[in-house]
């Protein structure tokens, strides 16, 4: 029998995130009659917004779901000053395919900036370079718990009068200036995947302010249904002759989350305090032992976080120091060697097979996001307490690879 993928490493990207009572809730949830959209997914929503103080939060299927909602709600017919096609959106281009796709199915431009490899995120610097008349909106992307300078961002987003989209899918519980990720803008994406900082298996929430974007999100997260929203009377009296429950007023998906992922996503969510906890002391004990080994320090660093920024890490960021190593043979060394990788994102989008194939970003060059790719990686982060014997493993695995 062949052994399961996770176990070929002795240190993988993604452990076992669920305790006992993780999974008992949903057991508890299954075992109901009631399996999407109920109390278990709006006491989660509820339990969010206090939390960050996000204004309004709608549990959603994945993160990629939430950032396709927060570019639909953007043109949506019911949005008084809705974008409108050919508008552009200004994106990293390190970045996840679902942070750019939403921008193109929702017939908007988007208009790639290129990162400061220091901190990984968006090149605050570059951003007013490739503002025109025709530029509505930012598309932020926190990488790996970190952040740019977002006193910056929010001047620009004034300055020019921009809507502000937080894809904050790998950065949950990080704050800027004692202020949470994903409170700055007027949308917020989370993902609650295996790897994230709370996972509920597959899941995400999407954040918002104003409540007619609430409204409009929360139906086309159901079917375009005007059931659960501030329309749903008014739409009825105009058109009685149709079943109250099932009345369509507007486009929409299924993008639901069940009830069983919200209550293990609750019940992880309570624990997201001491899991970032866990991380960051795991982070020091792992970049500790690596700085104090002269061996390992000669070859690689690590990413520090931003000024301002109290992390709540993804990962662990490394960085090659050294020309004589090639990324590429020491990454097909680590996974020899029992440690599990990862680029950091996707890389430069700009250059994928899917944004050449759609003309993104012809004749530009991002250097910096180019020499984060060819020179970086990540590692994950355990939640669990790690021993010493665990982290002279890891050193040992990373001499090896090295040599």
């Amino acid at each position: 029998m062949k052994k399961v993928y996770m176990n070929k490493f002795f240190y993988p990207l993604i452990e076992n995130p669920y305790s006992n009572k993780d999974i008992n809730e949903g057991i508890r949830v299954l075992k109901s009659k009631q399996l999407t959209l109920s109390k278990e997914t709006f006491n989660f929503e509820k339990s969010f917004t206090k939390k960050l103080k996000s204004g309004y939060s709608l549990m959603v299927n994945s993160g990629s779901s939430a950032n396709l909602l927060a570019l639909q709600c953007l043109i949506n017919p019911y949005r008084k000053n809705r974008l409108k096609p050919g508008d552009e959106i200004i994106i990293p281009t390190l970045c996840w395919s679902t942070s750019l796709w939403p921008i193109i199915q929702s017939n908007l431009k988007p208009v790639f900036v290129d990162i400061n490899k220091n901190t990984l995120n968006l090149d605050e610097q570059s951003i007013e370079k490739k503002i025109t008349k025709k530029t509505k909106a930012i598309m932020l992307v926190h990488v790996l718990g970190n952040t740019c300078n977002m006193n910056t961002i929010m001047r620009i987003k004034k300055k020019y009068n921009l809507f502000l989209i937080e894809d904050t899918c790998e950065s949950l519980g990080t704050k800027y200036k004692n202020k949470y990720l994903g409170t700055f803008g007027e949308f917020s994406s989370f993902s609650f995947y295996s790897s994230h900082q709370i996972s509920s298996g597959e899941g995400g929430m999407i954040c918002c302010k104003d409540t007619n974007d609430y409204n409009i999100i929360k139906s086309l997260r159901s079917h375009g249904w005007s059931r659960g929203t501030s329309y749903e009377n008014k739409i009825y009296k105009k058109n009685k002759f149709l079943d109250k429950k099932f009345i369509f007023f507007n486009s929409g998906y299924n993008l639901r989350p069940t009830e069983i992922s919200a209550a293990i996503g609750l019940n992880q969510f309570k624990k997201l305090d001491e899991f970032i906890k866990l991380r960051k002391i795991n982070r020091k004990k792992i970049i500790s032992a690596m700085n104090k080994n002269t061996y390992i320090k000669s070859k690689l660093d690590f990413f520090a976080e931003n000024l301002n920024v109290n992390p709540s890490w993804f990962g662990i960021p490394i960085k090659i120091v050294n020309n004589k190593i090639k990324k590429n043979i020491l990454i097909k060394n680590l996974e020899k060697n029992g440690i599990e990788t990862r680029p950091i994102i996707s890389g430069n989008f700009a250059k994928q097979p899917a944004a050449i194939k759609y003309g993104l970003a012809k004749n530009q060059k991002f250097p910096n996001t180019d020499d984060v790719y060819n020179k970086s990686f990540f590692i994950g982060l355990p939640t669990k307490h790690i021993k010493n014997n665990y982290i002279d493993k890891l050193i040992s695995a990373f001499e090896k690879s090295l040599s």
